[in-house]
């Protein structure tokens, strides 16, 4: 008899560790991974004297965009991609007279080109709260028809070391000039996802979470192997 109640009171202790383990990892199961946005998905980014249907602000609405995101802007020769963190600058459509520390121009037009190219431009998102894009040259022509949106960045999972700068600045913007390199920034990508790639708006474990999760599981079956042991031996 008191080895039965012994056993009893052991089989009391392991369900409340179980569910302690349960509730302890629970939060760890849902966590998403860096994203990357295709701006515009199939219309890429333009202005509606090119493409009359696109609209960016309605494109953002629904996304959670967070630290470590990257947005990839389809596009050619002939459209900029201006990012800033100045309302005044956005609203104008004015790249020109920006600060230097609170826009950065990512790809720039060359109105001297005799021939458009197909760009690919590859903008991450290192700093929360909003965040505003639009097309600046040709005196703000494009980003007063359309070429332009604003988002608000949230922390998320915060910034991957591969995106943390000392200075506290974007990395820096590709040149323009420099042939095939103008399609990326000069930065290192968080090795947990290739850039870039389309993303869908589900989210997505990271293979982080999925070992933590896979490892969960298996404690819960030791426990209850132990569990079940003990109450039926």
């Amino acid at each position: 008899m008191v080895e039965q109640r012994s056993c009893s009171n052991l089989g009391g202790l392991v369900f409340p560790c179980l569910l302690l383990l349960i509730i302890s990892f629970s939060g760890c199961v849902e966590v998403e991974a860096y994203k990357n946005y295709t701006v515009g998905d199939s219309l890429g980014w333009y202005d509606t004297l090119l493409k009359p249907t696109v609209n960016y602000q309605k494109w953002a609405t629904g996304k959670n965009f967070s630290l470590g995101d990257f947005l990839i802007f389809n596009t050619d020769s002939n459209h900029s991609v201006v990012q800033t963190y100045n309302f005044t600058t956005y609203k104008r459509c004015d790249s020109y007279n920006a600060l230097e520390n609170d826009t950065t121009e990512w790809s720039t037009t060359d109105p001297s080109s005799t021939s458009i190219q197909p760009v690919t431009v590859a903008v991450p998102l290192v700093k929360e709260g909003m965040n505003y894009f639009f097309s600046g040259d040709y005196d703000g022509e494009q980003c007063k028809f359309g070429q332009h949106m604003k988002i608000n960045v949230t922390y998320g999972q915060g910034l991957p070391k591969s995106l943390m700068n000392p200075s506290d600045e974007a990395p820096a913007p590709a040149n323009p000039n420099s042939g095939d390199d103008q399609s990326a920034p000069d930065t290192v990508v968080p090795a947990n996802f290739s850039n870039p790639q389309d993303s869908s708006d589900n989210a997505v474990a990271t293979s982080g979470s999925v070992s933590l999760s896979t490892g969960f599981l298996n404690g819960v079956l030791v426990l209850l192997g132990v569990n079940l042991y003990y109450l039926t031996g």
